[in-house]
């Protein structure tokens, strides 16, 4: 069994359409929809944006279902000059840029894990990063992402993220995700198409690249499950 979680519907939509004798399953406000998907057993779910929604549903699924591993997939802005729209990131770690406790703790550092960076599979990421170049017609690029409760939209916003942290992309649910992971002992992975910019032009880009950007995405998934990347 695997999981899979994105933040909305356009991220997920395309693979839960190939789910051969789905079943649905509702957990508190989440839905579960479990079936076979390109030949392995597989859960999907929309958590809905931000990093609550995103920790609930991912602890919903570790729970009750057991995931050998979950993949976080969806879209994100880009925060570093080389990653472009279209471009995939595949994440070997993230951060929580909005969660500061500083002065009495570096910026950053989780209580109770007393990490800064949420690591990623290693195993899981090299196969998601052949698996996305085997696809192509894109950049692929390895690296850190950063997560908060924000969607990034202004140039303010962004430099101070890239300052802090230097990730090549940023978004609302990875670090969530793999904090719930690490918590459980699941190995876990973030992949994310770039929709935008993460500047003052990310409310035109968003609307305009979002589905492409997420069917890149899915694309990665399939080529994944289907070649065993």
């Amino acid at each position: 069994m695997i999981g899979l979680i994105g933040a909305m519907n356009v991220e997920v939509e395309a693979l839960e359409a190939r789910l051969e004798n789905p079943v649905r399953e509702t957990i508190g406000m989440d839905t579960f929809v479990r079936g076979t998907l390109f030949g392995q057993e597989a859960v999907l779910a929309v958590c809905g944006p931000g990093k609550i929604n995103a920790a609930l549903c991912a602890q919903s699924m570790i729970l009750r279902y057991h995931p050998a591993w979950l993949l976080n997939l969806g879209v994100a802005g880009s925060m570093a000059a080389d990653v472009r729209i279209g471009d995939m990131v595949i994440a070997n770690a993230a951060v929580q840029h909005d969660y500061d406790t500083s002065p009495l703790d570096p910026p950053g550092l989780i209580s109770k894990i007393n990490l800064t960076t949420l690591p990623c599979d290693a195993g899981l990421r090299e196969r998601l990063k052949k698996a996305a170049e085997a696809v192509g017609g894109f950049h692929v690029h390895v690296g850190l992402v950063a997560t908060g409760d924000q969607f990034i939209h202004t140039d303010e916003a962004r430099a101070r993220i890239r300052e802090m942290y230097h990730p090549l992309a940023v978004e609302m649910e990875g670090g969530a995700v793999a904090h719930a992971c690490y918590m459980h002992g699941v190995p876990c992975g973030i992949l994310r198409s770039i929709s935008d910019n993460a500047n003052t032009d990310s409310h035109m880009d968003y609307p305009s690249f979002t589905r492409l950007a997420a069917a890149h995405s899915q694309a990665v998934v399939e080529r994944l499950l289907t070649e065993g990347a």
